[in-house]
């Protein structure tokens, strides 16, 4: 797939203040507006200067170290590529193998993020050397060795590539256990085991090792709500994330240097998009997986060390007004993945003063608004919101249209537009 469009993070275009647009509210989202206005909605658009602003500052932030492309974030091949061709930006952390494998016909260096079970992609795999080349699968346990083996016998395949996941939760006393329940690797002893089992199986090459700090990358440390109380929260999550980072240095730099006498990695991956300063300080990990920061989701207003432009949103419909101060969309329910909470609904952007109902809220056919800025809506007008997370909401679009200023200057499809969908 030929690349469309490309990203300018020159110093030039980043000193151009007119390249912020999303700096005047009501200018950018009119601007999206106008140009998509003959497109009917629900229209999901990425703004090119805001794309361009997220990109270097990842860059920024991340302290040299490169980014590995996290694909789940996005679910955009030609945002993907256009990434990938950014100097500082190096290949793909993908979701799934059969994901992987498709990614691979034109990207050469792609990593599997969680491992597979998946037999006939096991097999897919095996059966072209140069996807075996070019694809990492992740592992954790001996279980999954077996399971490749059985897919595939070692005397009928190339060697399969594989890295291994180090769990990077904090516990903490007095909150227990923080971050997601990942692998069940924690030590030294349990990563140098695992690495000597795999070298010493026909079939395998061990080359790399990951770590995802979820509660740092994926925990805001200013959340909304109460001040007083939103305050005293962003006080303890300070605290955790400094205790966090400054635990999993050292562990995590035990664990490499253990392994790496054992087998010859050829990267370390940590941390995400909401952790790059601190992952890129840790001497221990040579790239830093990350995508969300690209599209900017509404979850990152919620952190201290960064401010993402609205690279990604979509507009929805207003198709009718059940009282003069209301304004009802059509749809709406996109609604993020984790614990369910407010924080996991679509943002209302534009326009302003509207808010959502409280026993309704987003539905999947409906979401009524009110205030002032419902009162001001027709039927047929459109409103802006922004997704919670980033790479969700190409699951719900065949499209993204490209914006500069007023005018589309590429349409892009997603994942689900090219007839794919992975998970």
């Amino acid at each position: 797939m030929s690349q469309p469009f490309r990203l300018d993070l020159s110093p030039a275009a980043v000193a151009d203040a007119s390249l912020r647009p999303w700096r005047d509210e009501q200018r950018y989202w009119r601007g999206l507006t106008e140009a998509t206005a003959d497109r009917e909605p629900p229209v999901a658009v990425i703004g090119l200067e805001a794309l361009q602003h997220n990109a270097r500052s990842m860059l920024q932030r991340a302290g040299g170290k490169p980014i590995r492309v996290a694909s789940k974030s996005i679910r955009v091949r030609a945002v993907q590529d256009a990434v990938l061709a950014v100097p500082g930006y190096a290949g793909v952390l993908a979701y799934t193998l059969p994901e992987a494998l498709w990614l691979a016909e034109t990207v050469d260096d792609v990593v599997v993020g969680y491992p597979t079970v998946d037999r006939a992609a096991i097999r897919a795999l095996a059966a072209d050397e140069q996807l075996a080349s070019r694809v990492t699968l992740m592992i954790d346990s001996v279980a999954h060795l077996d399971l490749i083996d059985q897919a595939v016998s070692p005397d009928a395949r190339p060697r399969i590539r594989v890295a291994i996941e180090l769990d990077a939760a904090f516990t903490s006393p007095g909150l227990g256990r923080l971050g997601v329940w990942r692998s069940p690797i924690v030590t030294v002893d349990d990563a140098t085991t695992l690495a000597r089992e795999v070298v010493a199986r026909r079939g395998f090459a061990l080359v790399g090792l990951m770590a995802y700090e979820s509660q740092i990358a994926g925990v805001g440390n200013r959340p909304k709500g109460n001040v007083v109380r939103g305050a005293g929260r962003g006080r303890v999550i300070d605290w955790m994330q400094s205790r966090s980072a400054a635990e999993l240095a050292e562990r995590r730099g035990a664990v490499v240097a253990a392994v790496r006498r054992i087998a010859e990695l050829e990267f370390v991956n940590g941390g995400g998009t909401g952790s790059l300063e601190s992952t890129g300080a840790d001497s221990s990990v040579t790239e830093i997986a990350a995508g969300s920061g690209l599209f900017g989701g509404h979850l990152f207003d919620t952190y201290s060390r960064f401010t993402p432009a609205p690279a990604a949103a979509f507009a929805l419909p207003v198709v009718r007004k059940p009282r003069p101060d209301m304004a009802t969309l059509l749809g709406g329910g996109w609604i993020a993945s984790g614990p369910p909470a407010p924080d996991r609904l679509p943002q209302v952007v534009w326009p302003r003063a509207t808010r959502m109902q409280a026993r309704e809220m987003a539905g999947e056919v409906q979401t009524p608004l009110s205030g002032r800025g419902a009162a001001g809506l027709r039927v047929g007008d459109r409103v802006w919101l922004r997704h919670t997370k980033s790479g969700e909401l190409s699951e719900h679009v065949d499209e993204f249209c490209v914006v500069s200023g007023s005018d589309v200057v590429d349409v892009v499809p997603s994942y689900r537009g090219e007839g794919k969908a992975f998970l």
